[in-house]
């Protein structure tokens, strides 16, 4: 049965990172060389861990940074009960 595009994005990072198997390498290439989306999708991600890894880091706005944690907490809770 032929793969599809949601086949591969759980292992798109350990791909990047060198982790899968070189059958699964393959296939991989073999369809971001045909699947504009997923080729796309390995380019950002690729740009983002380069990002990571270059990026220096600047700090939010406090009231930026407040709100942002205050929704994140939010979210926490409400996925995972309040502690």
């Amino acid at each position: 049965m032929a793969k599809n595009c949601p086949d591969y994005i759980n292992d798109l990072n350990d791909y990047l990172d060198g982790g899968v198997s070189p059958e699964l390498c393959a296939e991989i290439e073999a369809h971001i060389g045909k699947c504009q989306n997923c080729r796309i999708m390995v380019d950002t991600l690729k740009q983002t861990v380069t990002l990571c890894r270059e990026g220096k880091e600047e700090p939010l706005p406090e009231a930026l940074e407040t709100r942002l944690r205050s929704l994140l907490k939010q979210r926490w809770d409400q996925k995972f009960g309040q502690k």
